[in-house]
């Protein structure tokens, strides 16, 4: 917690989407801090006060940013639909990624929304952008729609869409060679995490088990990122705005 009167401390929140709904950490980010020498990230951040909690929903979450209550979320799901083409963010964020470039999904395009089925979301698709979509991004299309309905463009200075593997990556200062779901990819995560948060504060993050580990894994990343995007220290990927006014853009 802050210990003079130059320090303010501000609750910033992570979110990584899990079955049955969202995997969400937060925690205090405290300005001025100084980063322990042991820390990789780039940028000095000092957080405490970690919590983890399931939410079906994310209406109470982007509610207390409204309120002021969180000064961050950072989500990992697209943010900002086009009509008609491949957003730039996600060509942008493959192209930082490298190894990982596999991890960003190319974000359905706004036509899918409403669809029955994935084939009726794959007709859609090739009739507005000339492309089907994967099945990996239609299973994502509820949690999209969730968000398109909930997120207005004034709350995108502070709701962000984030990616954990970027996040991950400005942490480490280099790509990730290993895919999350191996022994040394969750391992290099959890490395970063431990250096970050202290290791005490990460596992007992993960023994509630309100989700799986690897949701919990990301979420956590994603509230690096929430913690630079209160900071200002944030760095976005992509330019485009969608028919609703909402920034298409990928935050890290």
């Amino acid at each position: 917690m802050p210990t003079s009167a130059d320090e303010t401390a501000q609750r910033v929140c992570g979110v990584d989407g899990a079955p049955g709904g969202w995997a969400v950490v937060s925690a205090v980010l405290i300005a001025n801090g100084t980063r322990a020498k042991t820390a990789p990230s780039d940028v000095a951040l000092v957080l405490s006060d970690l919590r983890v909690a399931f939410g079906s929903s994310l209406n109470s979450a982007v509610e207390s940013v409204r309120r002021g209550d969180l000064s961050a979320l950072a989500i990992d799901m697209p943010i900002g639909l086009l009509d008609e083409r491949p957003r730039a963010a996600d060509r942008e964020a493959r192209a930082l990624l490298g190894p990982r470039r596999s991890s960003v999904f190319p974000t359905p395009v706004r036509a899918t929304i409403g669809a029955v089925d994935y084939l009726d979301a794959c007709e859609r698709s090739r009739a507005a952008s000339g492309k089907a979509l994967s099945k990996q991004a239609f299973n994502l299309l509820p949690k999209i729609i969730e968000l398109d309905e909930l997120i207005r463009p004034q709350d995108q200075d502070h709701v962000v869409e984030a990616h954990p593997e970027l996040a991950f990556m400005r942490l480490a200062g280099s790509h990730l060679t290993h895919p999350k779901r191996t022994a040394e990819g969750k391992s290099c995560r959890l490395a970063l995490l431990n250096a970050t948060f202290g290791a005490p504060a990460v596992a007992a993050a993960l023994r509630p088990r309100v989700a799986p580990d690897l949701d919990i894994i990301d979420a956590l990343g994603n509230l690096v990122t929430a913690a630079h995007v209160a900071r200002g220290t944030e760095r976005r990927l992509g330019h485009d705005i969608d028919s609703t006014g909402k920034r298409a853009q990928v935050v890290y």
